[in-house]
């Protein structure tokens, strides 16, 4: 199990200061996808906005999985006790985090051997598809979970690091 914690004390409200992702289903990953997911987490950790519905006090700590084709955000306390738990299917993901790790496989050959304007290129493009997977996870956790546009791009990332089977 991966994880993190930051330490922000009472400036902690209504933010993540501890993530975990359960993954049990990812047996290895290459090193930009590692890289990719230790950005992600030190990012979000840095700077969040996380506000679940309810009469909950931060910060918080939230461990992800997908099970059943749904993503499970569990939401708990500093001292790890459970708040309250998240679901949202994972299906109207499916097709952007397909085209996504497309797109990242192109940029990553890209970087090695293309112009600097077929990199940019592939870049927007991936860039275009995470803002993408962004905007639709904000939709989705609305009702549920406030997050602004950052925190839902580093949980998009993670997302997609679920995503990977060996």
């Amino acid at each position: 199990m991966a994880e993190q914690s930051s330490d922000q004390g009472a400036a902690g409200r209504g933010r993540i200061v501890n993530i975990t992702l359960d993954e049990k289903t990812v047996v290895r990953r290459s090193p930009d996808v590692e890289h990719e997911r230790a950005v992600a987490i030190y990012d979000l950790l840095e700077e969040n906005t996380f506000e679940p519905v309810g009469d909950f006090q931060g910060p918080f700590s939230v461990h992800l999985r997908v099970e059943e084709n749904r993503l499970v955000l569990e939401i708990r306390d500093e001292q790890d006790a459970p708040l309250n738990s998240v679901n949202i299917p994972l299906s109207p993901f499916r097709r952007l985090i397909k085209d996504y790790f497309t797109v990242c496989e192109s940029y990553f050959e890209a970087i090695k051997t293309a112009s600097p304007s077929r990199i940019e290129a592939i870049d927007m493009g991936r860039r275009g598809l995470h803002n993408e997977g962004s905007e639709l996870l904000k939709d989705r956790l609305a009702n549920k979970v406030e997050i602004d546009f950052d925190t839902a791009r580093r949980l998009f990332t993670l997302i997609c690091v679920l995503h990977i089977r060996a």
